[in-house]
């Protein structure tokens, strides 16, 4: 787990043989369909760039709302991504040219983006959502997802690093 992405450092990913990430959008890389990034996300993304760390992003969003937020980060994409569902990450896996073991999928929401990427033998980082949703099916996930992380370990990739 980590507070936001740019928590996750190059050094961390690659301790952990990490060579690609397929990202999430909304709440993770930005708030809902806002086509800004989030601050400190495009530094983020340089780093991982210069640290030779591949990314895509994986949506289940419409390549209308997806493509453009892609290309404002020049990220390759996948729309309608069909997470949690294997052959989302398996098309990023063959995109990248890398095994869905040296992936690390980033995203939000545990009953899409971290259940899907462990269910494909990627490693996982649930970042906390930018900002509440207000819409009552989202709540409804979320009170799931309190739940499913108070019963289960969690390892934080802050405290990892000793960040504050």
């Amino acid at each position: 787990m980590a507070d936001r992405v740019y928590r996750i450092t190059p050094q961390l990913l690659q301790s952990w043989g990490v060579k690609g990430l397929v990202l999430d959008i909304d709440n993770t890389l930005t708030t809902h369909d806002n086509p800004v990034p989030d601050q400190g996300v495009t530094a983020w993304l340089e780093q991982n760039r210069q640290a030779g760390i591949q990314m895509i992003v994986l949506s289940n969003n419409s390549p209308e709302r997806v493509k453009p937020f892609a290309e404002i980060l020049g990220l390759d994409f996948i729309a309608d991504g069909a997470k949690p569902l294997k052959k989302g990450y398996r098309r990023c896996s063959e995109a990248m040219n890398i095994p869905c073991e040296q992936l690390c999928m980033v995203g939000d929401q545990i009953f899409t983006d971290i259940l899907g990427g462990n269910n494909a033998g990627c490693k996982t980082v649930l970042v906390q959502p930018i900002q509440k949703e207000k819409m009552a099916f989202f709540r409804f996930k979320r009170a799931m997802e309190r739940l499913v992380l108070r019963i289960c370990p969690k390892k934080r990739a802050d405290s990892i690093l000793h960040l504050s």
